[in-house]
């Protein structure tokens, strides 16, 4: 890439100056900041292959817009052009990704092609040769993450949408690189989608089969929730916990053996790790028996290698953030690095997490095993089996399609009145995912946004169920925010953590949604509890994640045994500060086990925030008594930095303060009972 000063050759301070002088005695002294500020961001891009200096100058006079009609004109073009143009691609890699991302049958191998292709991943190529980035650059205003935590609360909305206009065109990154990124995101998304445990094949130290004929739990998400599902099971929960527990060991530390991922033709004691041939099974595919152990040759890192190697190709064209960690959080997230550690280790470090484990091991009657970061005997949901809630679930939605169906009810159970429900049913598709599930938005007013969970066979089970009303909160806020909102420009929320927060206040309702619970006095300490605690074991798993990518960073030329080795350690490093003096037990490794360290790529800190935006939602839809209106004003305020949303939503800045002083609250009602 040629650097800024190999572009200074062309163009010079002497040649922006006359350009500047030229536009200003055309265009009148008012316009003297924008020609300095637009000139000077099109050079720092400007490459020789664009033209001499010459060139430079005729772009330069022939594409300032110097009045405010003209700009007027050229922003309301740029925003509905590159609306239709998101949205189409958006549209068509969709379609491409259907058999990789959808339960539709076996997945050919040009189909693994046609899901890695990115139809996007040449647009910012093209705009760069085609000068339509630079025509933007030269009128619109790139900001740094500084300017916008510190002016952009006086902004206007034009203002901010011009910003994030700008900030399209911020990096020119070659498509050969961002082709490489989304091979290396459609590698992982299939590695992870496909790694499947047949649980009715674990057996315990004494060969004792735990779990139900054909159940087969996607790594991780299924795995956490049959632990969390088995605190109902008085007869044989514990032990199913236990083994669950082995076998996340076994695939963070790659001890797994490959013969038994995602097949049912062998039988497993991960304790021991021994592997037998399994006989043949009514209902269950038909699959290779081997008794082979032989570990998986630690593949699970060498994605995650190959993620990063992909993300770091884009560096050099990122001269602002030139570290796939800086582009994360200030960029994507817009909340410095430190001050984001800085609140996870708020979360951790807390006295009222002894608090609450205490009064934890007395509900459970026992001391605290490792996998109990994962309790939710919190939530109502505790009082039915897991089989009870799958019997209940699969006769309500035997289909995707019967979800839909249902969807406007849904919808009005959660206080979005008939009008505003049967709107967003109309814009939300569903299907049934090959993976766990997932929401994608639509790109354009007037495309649907796809809810997708899994539905087995016998009908959609109470996970699939739980996941779908997450996803569909993904996809009313994405609705929203997108059909909603004054400028397609400030299109969603302020980064991921912020639609996670809003899915989480869906989620937290999926029992009275099914006409189990009702909530109480009670019951809302029991939650802040519970939100209590899901925030102290993300939190754990995100500085994992956070200190996987630095060490990547810093050990560039590792392999994927040194990566795997690193990542078990950096799981018990943080295991052993934060969760063993709360546990007892030391060098425990689950915090390595969520599947989006491999798939999605720096994703988890925004879990634990998360969960703190959304505690400071509900706090704030408790107190306005409107679910459907409050949800629906939030998810308008659109793409600025997370303080000015949150100020603007709630009246506070981010942050857990909210989440503890509730906490302390909820302790000290239920232990006063």
């Amino acid at each position: 890439m040629p650097t800024q000063a190999a572009s200074k050759v062309v163009v010079n301070a002497k040649l922006s100056a006359q350009l500047e002088q030229e536009l200003v005695s055309k265009y009148g002294e008012a316009q003297l900041e924008r020609a300095h500020r637009g000139i000077e961001q099109v050079a720092t891009v400007w490459r020789a292959q664009d033209g001499d200096a010459l060139a430079f100058s005729t772009f330069v006079r022939d594409n300032f817009a110097g009045t405010q009609s003209a700009v007027d004109a050229m922003f309301n073009r740029y925003e509905y052009n590159l609306e239709q143009l998101d949205g189409h691609l958006h549209e068509i890699n969709r379609e491409f990704r259907t058999p990789s991302d959808l339960d539709v049958g076996p997945i050919a191998s040009y189909d693994d092609i046609f899901s890695a292709y990115d139809p996007s991943a040449h647009v910012l190529d093209d705009f760069f040769s085609n000068k339509l980035a630079q025509i933007a650059l030269l009128n619109f205003p790139l900001t740094t993450l500084q300017q916008r935590l510190s002016d952009g609360q006086h902004w206007t909305r034009r203002q901010w949408a011009e910003a994030r206009l700008a900030e399209r065109y911020s990096k020119r990154i070659p498509a050969a690189v961002n082709q490489a990124m989304a091979n290396a995101a459609s590698d992982a998304d299939r590695y992870i989608s496909e790694y499947n445990i047949w649980m009715h094949h674990l057996l315990d130290a004494q060969g004792k089969r735990l779990f139900a004929p054909k159940l087969r739990l996607l790594s991780h998400w299924n795995l956490r929730d049959q632990i969390k599902a088995d605190y109902s099971d008085a007869e044989n929960g514990l032990a199913k916990q236990r083994t669950i527990q082995k076998v996340m060991e076994r695939i963070v530390t790659q001890e797994i053996p490959a013969s038994v991922i995602d097949n049912p033709g062998v039988d497993w004691n991960p304790v021991n790790n021994a592997v037998f041939p399994s006989p043949a099974r009514d209902g269950e595919p038909r699959a290779k028996a081997s008794s082979s152990n032989a570990r998986e040759p630690d593949t699970r890192y060498a994605v995650l290698l190959a993620d990063y190697k992909a993300m770091r190709q884009a560096d050099p064209y990122s001269p602002t953030a030139p570290t796939y960690i800086q582009r994360v959080f200030d960029e994507d997230m817009q909340i410095p690095e430190a001050r984001v550690q800085a609140m996870l280790e708020q979360v951790l470090s807390s006295p009222l997490v002894a608090q609450t484990a205490k009064l934890i091991e007395s509900r459970l009657g026992r001391p605290l095993e490792p996998f109990d970061v994962w309790y939710n005997g919190f939530r109502p949901r505790g009082a039915y089996s897991e089989a009870q809630l799958d019997a209940i679930v699969a006769k309500q939605y035997p289909t995707a399609d019967a979800y839909k169906q249902d969807m406007p009810n849904i919808l009005r159970k959660l206080g979005f009145s008939a009008e505003r429900a049967k709107y967003l049913a109309s814009n939300i598709a569903v299907d049934a995912a090959r993976g766990s599930g997932h929401a994608m938005g639509a790109e354009m007013r007037g495309a649907q946004a796809h809810l997708r969970t899994r539905v087995e066979a016998g009908g959609m089970n109470y996970k699939g169920y739980n996941i779908a009303v997450h996803e569909m909160g993904h996809n009313v806020e994405q609705t929203f925010s997108l059909n909603d909102i004054d400028h397609t420009l400030l299109q969603g929320v302020p980064n991921t953590a912020f639609t996670e927060a809003l899915a989480f206040t869906f989620q937290n309702r999926d029992l009275e949604l099914l006409g189990l619970t009702k909530p109480d006095a009670q019951s809302a300490s029991l939650k802040t509890l519970n939100d209590f605690w899901a925030t102290y074991e993300i939190a754990g798993v995100a500085l994992v994640d956070m200190n996987v990518w630095r060490w990547m960073y810093a050990h560039p030329q590792t392999t994927p045994a040194q990566l795997r080795e690193a990542t078990v350690k950096i799981s018990k490093d943080v295991w052993n500060q934060y969760y063993a003096p709360i546990f007892g037990q030391k060098d425990v490794v689950l915090l390595g086990i969520y599947s989006h360290t491999i798939n999605s790529f720096l994703y988890l800190p925004n879990y634990p925030l998360g969960h703190m935006i959304a505690f400071q939602i509900e706090a704030q839809v408790d107190k306005a008594g409107d679910f459907g209106g409050e949800f629906e004003r939030v998810a308008k305020i659109g793409r600025v930095t997370p303080d000015q949303w949150m100020i603007a939503a709630t009246g506070a800045p981010v942050g857990p303060e909210a989440l503890l002083a509730a906490t302390e609250k909820a302790l000290s009602q239920l232990n006063s009972k």
